[in-house]
């Protein structure tokens, strides 16, 4: 079973950093790709960031402005999103998914979720 939760949401003043962390409680967390979205209200969910498992390759959404990283520490099992110069359109629940089917960028794609952490990016 996995279980995601992520945590480091905030406020955060614009032009400021923050880094969201997703500890995986899943057994086989070293072998599998691992993503971030987000959603803000009234807004589809959308795709942030992935990485795949051993962390040799990353895809960002193309609307991220190059002002996110994504990586991953596999001993400790946590998946992490740097976000850098935040604007305040980064306002909205970010989320922690793993196992993907198919495409990285489709949020159904994705079969486990974390509960989100709230990022408000205030101007």
């Amino acid at each position: 079973q996995v279980q995601l939760v992520e945590s480091g949401g905030g406020l955060v003043q614009a032009g400021g950093s923050l880094r969201l962390s997703c500890v995986d409680s899943g057994r086989a967390f070293s072998s599998e790709s691992m993503g971030w979205f987000r959603q803000a209200p009234g807004k589809e969910r959308e795709f942030v960031a992935a990485i795949t498992w051993s962390g040799s390759s990353t895809f960002y959404g193309d609307s991220m402005g190059g002002r996110f990283t994504i990586s991953r520490d596999n001993a400790k099992a946590t998946v992490y999103l740097q976000i850098n110069r935040a604007k305040p359109e980064d306002t909205a629940v970010y989320y922690c998914a793993a196992y993907p089917d198919g495409t990285f960028t489709d949020a159904a794609d994705w079969n486990y979720w974390g509960q989100g952490t709230q990022v408000t990016v205030s101007s």
